[in-house]
């Protein structure tokens, strides 16, 4: 597929698929930014011609620089336990600041969630809600995206290579039977989510399963049922997150990015 080269921001990228977008949206011609804290650090991990912008998803008044001019964001944010970083933090405040930054700016957005965000889980400080929130706040945000629902890491077989594109998010059991990706498909897919017209507005758990590695996503994007406009949740979604029992600051974080 040819496409028109973007600027491309990845934010998370540093980490294990954040690494991976950053060399996909390279070799798919992007000039590719990474929005990292540690410049140093992120030099002996990323490729050289990768642009460094410094800052820190958790302080808004720090990522303006990365997120000027660029055409297309992919969040890959996750929280590493430190004091500092925790699901609200990172997974939600993380993608909640870069929207703010935004400051009306329209990129194309693809956001990394994970299956079973539906669960309800109270697991690790219940990063699934607030994962699930990060979503809600890109779907109001009006902003054309994508988000992508990976399954457990790493965790196929060298004949599990057939993308399954799934949604409703009925596979929760919160083990790898839910289903299984590596994670340079799962970055594959957000790079290559960024230039197709079917993948915008769509929602869908990533997983592999026996087969060959498929070449055509277009096919895959297009199979896809959107989300509807102004929903808060995926098509196909279990309601089991009311708005009026969430958290005051979230509800208001929520009219804020429809406001921007």
């Amino acid at each position: 597929m040819t496409t028109t080269p973007l600027t491309v921001l990845v934010a998370g990228a540093t980490g294990s698929v954040g690494r991976l977008v950053v060399a996909e949206s390279l070799a798919q011609g992007h000039t590719t930014r990474a929005l990292v804290r540690d410049a140093d650090r992120a030099r002996r991990l990323l490729p050289a011609e990768t642009e460094l912008v410094v800052g820190d998803v958790t302080r808004t008044d720090t990522l303006t620089d990365a997120v000027a001019g660029v055409d297309a964001i992919v969040l890959t944010l996750g929280s590493d336990g430190a004091s500092n970083s925790s699901p609200e933090t990172v997974d939600y405040a993380g993608v909640r600041n870069i929207l703010a930054a935004l400051d009306g700016h329209a990129p194309r957005i693809a956001l990394m969630t994970a299956i079973g965000v539906t669960s309800r889980s109270p697991v690790y400080d219940h990063l699934l809600d607030w994962k699930r929130r990060s979503e809600r706040l890109v779907r109001a945000s009006g902003l054309p995206y994508t988000i992508v629902r990976p399954g457990w890491f790493d965790m196929n077989g060298p004949d599990e290579r057939r993308l399954v594109f799934l949604q409703g998010d009925t596979r929760r059991t919160g083990t790898a039977a839910d289903g299984v990706i590596a994670r340079a498909q799962i970055a594959q897919v957000l790079a290559q989510a960024l230039t197709a017209p079917q993948a915008v507005r769509r929602t869908f758990e990533l997983v592999a399963e026996s087969g060959t590695p498929d070449q055509d996503l277009d096919a895959l994007f297009a199979a896809l049922t959107e989300d509807s406009p102004g929903a808060l949740d995926a098509a196909g979604d279990e309601a089991n997150m009311p708005l009026d029992q969430e958290p005051t600051r979230v509800r208001d974080d929520l009219e804020a990015v429809r406001r921007a």
